[in-house]
């Protein structure tokens, strides 16, 4: 789906995208402090260009898809929603496996409802295999059978995976084509490096998640030294790197900022002002041999903490 990629693929998305998980309230739980802001961001993304938005049935949860749903509907030509099933919210906040074929089968129908469409652009599965879930009792074939069921009654275009190992996206790809992964990854976590390869070479799109290592990038002189002498920030010189890391790779920066959304949007252009020089250095930031899918970075792992933390 990203252009540039695979000439296979049905469309194509601009390969910066918005990730919607900020839209809710504290800790991704209930609706924001203002609702009507957070759909006026969505529009405006629109405005500038962006084509691809992610967003998952637990955040909120459902609320974001009510929100995208209430913002953007009808979609216009060209956007598309990728929404994650799978997964899901306990009582107190926390993040739960939820992937009972009843269960996927239910989330679709209630995203679809909640977005306000006949049919889901993409949905990916939540799977267990970066460490950061959860281990599932249900077998993939069970869960992703489900997807399959509903793409083949013409409620799904694509299905995708989240959190997926080499070994299930291998496993996945027996059942049906997949047009989308997204695995954790940025300039600190390359824990998803092996499956961006898989990614690279079948013409599949990879979406890395927790784009900007959750802020901790700003002490690092191989991203403030492009910063500065393009004048930009080292958010976007990070989101600019994952462009030019691989040509399957969107991103998708979350934001409530409008300012902020624009500069995200700007990296596009910034990808092809870093020298290869720079890209390099900014490559060298971790040593991608002894990436492990399911032993986050310590960014992540404090992201998670925050995220904790703030319903507490």
């Amino acid at each position: 789906m990203p252009r540039g990629t695979d000439t296979r693929r049905e469309s194509a998305v601009n390969r910066v995208g918005y990730g919607a998980m900020q839209l809710a309230g504290p800790n991704v739980w209930g609706l924001p402090d203002d609702p009507e802001s957070a759909r006026q961001v969505l529009r405006l993304a629109v405005e500038l260009g962006v084509t691809f938005f992610d967003t998952a049935n637990a955040y909120g949860p459902r609320t974001v898809n009510q929100l995208i749903g209430e913002a953007l509907r009808p979609f216009p030509d060209g956007v598309v929603v990728g929404n994650k099933v799978g997964a899901g919210r306990g009582e107190d906040g926390s993040w739960i496996i939820a992937d009972h074929p009843d269960t996927v089968r239910a989330q679709v129908h209630e995203a679809l409802s909640d977005l306000g469409a006949e049919v889901s652009e993409l949905t990916y599965l939540r799977l267990d295999g970066d460490g950061l879930s959860q281990k599932s009792e249900v077998p993939l074939e069970d869960s992703l059978g489900v997807l399959v069921e509903l793409r083949d009654q013409g409620l799904i275009r694509r299905i995708g995976l989240s959190g997926a190992s080499p070994e299930a996206l291998a496993r996945a790809q027996e059942m049906t084509p997949i047009a989308a992964v997204q695995n954790r990854f940025n300039l600190l976590d390359r824990s998803g490096v092996q499956v961006l390869a898989d990614c690279e070479a079948q013409g599949i799109m990879f979406v890395p998640y927790f784009p900007l290592a959750s802020g901790q990038l700003a002490s690092y002189e191989e991203l403030t030294g492009p910063a500065r002498r393009l004048g930009v920030t080292p958010a976007q010189v990070a989101l600019a790197w994952l462009l030019r890391r691989s040509p399957a790779v969107v991103v998708i920066p979350g934001t409530r900022n409008p300012g902020h959304l624009r500069a995200n949007v700007a990296s596009a252009e910034i990808a092809a002002e870093l020298t290869d020089d720079e890209v390099s250095r900014l490559t060298g930031l971790a040593d991608e041999s002894e990436a492990v899918l399911d032993q986050p970075h310590r960014s992540t792992v404090d992201a998670l903490t925050t995220l904790a933390a703030s319903h507490r």
